[in-house]
């Protein structure tokens, strides 16, 4: 399995329009970051966790010409305003499958409606194949999938756990049973908003401390605002399994 991260920002990306944070201004390409997304890759298999505004140029990137299906975390803006953008997937390939919480598959319906629409529909729009996932195991070919339940503030966000590879982006809480899940995972990626704490996200102690308790192999921080500092910086302060992701990292599993 292959893991590429199209995107490891929060939800304004980086650097932030109009900002004179140092950050935001360095000229270290691991400083830049779109907004937070995966590419996973085994066999002949393509599957993308979430697909934000970034989409587009997030696939172009990593020189994707296909993919099997999009599991979404939440329906927040910065994971889901690049749906429209399956189209050329779409067109080569026929209807594309997505897997969402109910509610999420509602805001979708909302939000691009003319992709969910059944009639008199507009023949450039794509066509997807819903899926609805609940908190339990599901399959993606031959693999199961294992959602992992947190709550990001007050909202139900999902991760998801693929054998030994385990995603958790935009949390804040997880109860034990959904901890419990994680044990023996061997990589774990989750997210490190900032240094200062956050309502509705894992600040860098936050996520140690959960680190320490999954204990896996080695572990990356994703969903990396401005305000976490420069990724050189940052990087020589953690612990020796744990590291920075970037956008364009590729890890094999």
């Amino acid at each position: 399995m292959k893991i590429t991260f199209l995107g490891t920002g929060t939800s304004q990306g980086i650097p932030i329009i109009g900002s004179n944070h140092p950050v935001c201004l360095s000229n270290n390409p691991k400083d830049t970051r779109l907004r937070v997304s995966i590419l996973i890759t085994w066999e002949d298999k393509t599957y993308v966790v979430d697909c934000g505004p970034d989409f587009r140029y997030q696939i172009l990137r990593a020189k994707c010409s296909k993919i099997d299906g999009i599991l979404f975390t939440h329906e927040h803006s910065d994971h889901i305003a690049g749906l429209d953008d399956i189209r050329p997937f779409y067109f080569k390939q026929g209807n594309i499958p997505i897997y969402a919480h109910k509610r999420v598959l509602k805001s979708l319906h909302k939000r691009f409606k003319y992709i969910f629409k059944t009639k008199n529909k507009y023949p450039g729009a794509p066509t997807v194949i819903e899926n609805r996932i609940k908190n339990k195991p599901f399959r993606l070919d031959e693999f199961e999938v294992m959602p992992i339940n947190g709550k990001h503030g007050e909202l139900q966000v999902f991760g998801f756990r693929f054998n030994d590879f385990a995603y958790l982006t935009d949390m804040k809480t997880l109860k034990p049973k959904e901890i419990k899940k994680l044990l023996g995972v061997k990589v774990l990626v989750v997210n490190a908003l900032r240094i200062e704490a956050h309502h509705s996200h894992f600040n860098l102690e936050e996520a140690l401390s959960f680190i320490k308790t999954v204990n896996p192999e080695i572990a990356y921080l994703t969903h990396i605002s401005h305000m976490l500092g420069f990724h050189a910086d940052v990087e020589k302060s953690l612990p020796k399994h744990v590291h920075l992701a970037y956008d364009g990292l590729e890890i094999l599993i």
